[in-house]
C-alpha cells in the first residue's frame, strides 16, 4: 500500500520545523469513551479546537511501510489541551500501516473505508468532535469539566489507536494532533483533498473507467500520485479489453 506515501512525505514536510512531544500507546491511557456522541454546550465549553476562522484539518493516510510507521503513538505539535485558553487551529493526522493489500482491489477499497470510518466510533467524554468530511475539517469542542479533570491529547489519541487496531490489517497507528500557530494548515487541508480523491478514485477504478489517458477524468491523479495507474490498468486488463 504505497499510494498515500507521497502524501506522508508532504506531512512530514508540514511539521518539520515543529518539535513534537511523543507518547509511545498504552490502552491504559484512553479517555472514557461514552458510546455515543456527547452534546457539549457553549456555555459549558472551555474552547474549540479548529473552530471556524482557524485553520483545521483531518485526515487519514495508509502505507505498508515501517520507515513511517513503526509503532504506535501519539505525537503533539503545540500547546496540550489543558495549556490551550481559547479557540485555536486544529488538524488531526493518523498514518497507518496495515498489512500488505494489494493483491484484490475490491477487498482494498472496503478495508480502508472501514478503518477510515473507525474515527466516528471514537466518542471521548467531554471532547465533542464535528466532522466535515466535504471541507476535511474537524471541530473539536472540549468541556471545561474534561479540562479539570485532566484530559490531555495522549488520551484522546490512545482512544483513537485502540479503535483502530481493532481491525486485523492495522499494524501500527500514529496519531498526530497539531495546535501550533504557524503551520501550514491551508496544506495540510489540501493534502486531505488529496487523500480523499486517491480513495475515490479506488472507487472508479473498480467501477470499471476507460484506459485510455487521453479521455479520462483521472489522469491528473494518476499522473501524480505513484502507482495509481498501474493499479488503474491491472483493473482494466481483467476486467473489459480496451486499447491503452
Amino acid at each position: 500500500m504505497e499510494l498515500y506515501n507521497s502524501l506522508i512525505k508532504d506531512t512530514q514536510g508540514f511539521l518539520e520545523k515543529g518539535i513534537p512531544t511523543v507518547w509511545d500507546y498504552s490502552e491504559h491511557d484512553c479517555w472514557k469513551d461514552l458510546g455515543s456522541s456527547e452534546l457539549v454546550m457553549q456555555r459549558d465549553a472551555a474552547y474549540e479546537l479548529g473552530a471556524s476562522g482557524k485553520g483545521s484539518a483531518n485526515y487519514v493516510l495508509f502505507t505498508s511501510g515501517a520507515e513511517f510507521v513503526d509503532r504506535d503513538q501519539i505525537l503533539l505539535y503545540g500547546s496540550d489541551l489543558k495549556e490551550i485558553r481559547g479557540d485555536t487551529d486544529f488538524a488531526r493526522i493518523v498514518l497507518l500501516r496495515v498489512g500488505i493489500l494489494d493483491d484484490d482491489n475490491e477487498r482494498v477499497y472496503r478495508i480502508l473505508k472501514d478503518i477510515e470510518f473507525a474515527k466516528y466510533h471514537v466518542y471521548p467524554e467531554g471532547y465533542m468532535v464535528r466532522i466535515s468530511p466535504e471541507n476535511y475539517r474537524e471541530q473539536v469542542r472540549v468541556s471545561k469539566q474534561a479540562i479539570h479533570h485532566g484530559i490531555s491529547f495522549r488520551n484522546i489519541g490512545a482512544s483513537y489507536i485502540k479503535e483502530y487496531k481493532k481491525n486485523v490489517n492495522v499494524l501500527n497507528a500514529k496519531v498526530i494532533f497539531v495546535t501550533a500557530s504557524g503551520m501550514d494548515y491551508t496544506g495540510m487541508k489540501d493534502t486531505a483533498k488529496k487523500a480523499g480523491n486517491i480513495t475515490n478514485t479506488l472507487t472508479t477504478i473498480l467501477e470499471g473507467i476507460p484506459t485510455d489517458c487521453s479521455i479520462c477524468s483521472l489522469k491528473g491523479i494518476c499522473d501524480e500520485v505513484e502507482g495509481m495507474k498501474e493499479l488503474h490498468f491491472g483493473v482494466g486488463s481483467k476486467g473489459t479489453e480496451k486499447g491503452h
